[in-house]
């Protein structure tokens, strides 16, 4: 247990994270002891843990958003997909991840993402469900990964199967990545803060900014109404990407 604790940092996982995954071993351990009438203690049960860092979350400039989406389109693989699929959507890692190949809609005149809970991934809120368009480098990501992954139900196989999604392991990689490509001080949660002030400074009216994140505003009348059209977000990020000068 102190070994694997040891080893998950360099990785790429923050002590949340480890704690989370060790929380699910003990609860295991702790079954398969009292189902198997196993007396002893659990290794996983009462592990030190060190104290959580504040995590820095600063946004990812534009110009190196768009650096990063040209290595993605050089390099051309599964993870570099992920990565430019997550940068022009804002969608959460693991929203991304336990995609479907039939959540990818590309032969409709407006292509776009449907995302909604599976039985191998969760959703982290009601509001996160929700369809987006697919734009700029999220929509080379997604035609490539859905040729790559006709074989299979999941947009993503290396990271989702029907037992789950395997989301920490996605986020190690890329942060990897990004730490070798742009530098310290980004991670793959950065996009979607990156994304709502690439929303804002296009002048994108806050409740849209939410609808496209999966935020939740806290306002009463959030839940009435059907929200703004996959039209009208199509032409708000389509105008994003003008106003920005696509890479």
């Amino acid at each position: 247990a102190g070994k694997l604790r040891d080893v998950l940092p360099d990785r790429g996982l923050a002590v949340t994270s480890i704690k989370r995954m060790f929380g699910s071993v003990k609860a295991i351990i702790n079954l398969a002891m009292a189902e198997h009438g196993i007396e002893g203690r659990n290794p996983f049960a009462s592990i030190y843990m060190p104290d959580e860092m504040p995590e820095e979350r600063q946004p990812i400039p534009l110009d190196a958003i768009r650096r990063i989406q040209r290595e993605c389109m050089a390099v051309d693989d599964e993870n570099r997909w992920l990565l430019a699929l997550i940068s022009d959507t804002g969608m959460r890692l693991s929203e991304a991840t336990g995609l479907a190949r039939d959540d990818i809609m590309l032969d409709t005149d407006m292509p776009h993402i449907i995302v909604r809970p599976h039985p191998w991934r969760r959703l982290k809120t009601k509001g996160s469900e929700r369809t987006l368009p697919l734009v700029g480098c999220s929509l080379w990501a997604a035609k490539r990964a859905v040729e790559a992954s006709q074989h299979s139900p999941y947009l993503f196989p290396r990271y989702c199967n029907d037992k789950g999604c395997k989301a920490n392991s996605a986020s190690a990689a890329l942060n990897k990545w990004l730490k070798q490509t742009i530098g310290n001080g980004y991670v793959m949660h950065s996009f979607r803060h990156s994304m709502r002030d690439r929303l804002r400074a296009a002048n994108c009216p806050s409740e849209m900014i939410d609808q496209i994140g999966g935020w939740s505003s806290g306002k009463v009348g959030e839940g009435y109404g059907e929200g703004f059209t996959l039209d009208n977000i199509r032409k708000q990020m389509e105008l994003l990407n003008s106003i920005e000068g696509e890479g």
